[in-house]
């Protein structure tokens, strides 16, 4: 599931919610319902956040557990 992937990488990193809000653009608490999995996640904010990490989209959507990301 997405949510628990964008949580697990950003706990993975000692980030705090607010770091990567003010990332993308957003109020904590937008990302923090990201994160609960309650507001969907658009492509776009997907994609930042992947490239962010250095992983896939895939890995985000729980299609892999590689979180190597594609050539």
């Amino acid at each position: 599931m997405i949510w628990k992937n964008i949580k697990h990488l950003r706990e993975d990193h000692d980030f705090k919610q607010i770091y990567i809000a003010n990332l993308l653009h957003i109020d904590q608490g937008s990302y923090s319902r990201y994160e609960r999995g309650e507001t969907p996640i658009t492509v776009e904010t997907l994609c930042k956040l992947a490239d962010f990490y250095g992983t896939s989209l895939d890995y985000l959507a729980d299609r892999t557990k590689n979180k190597t990301p594609y050539e």
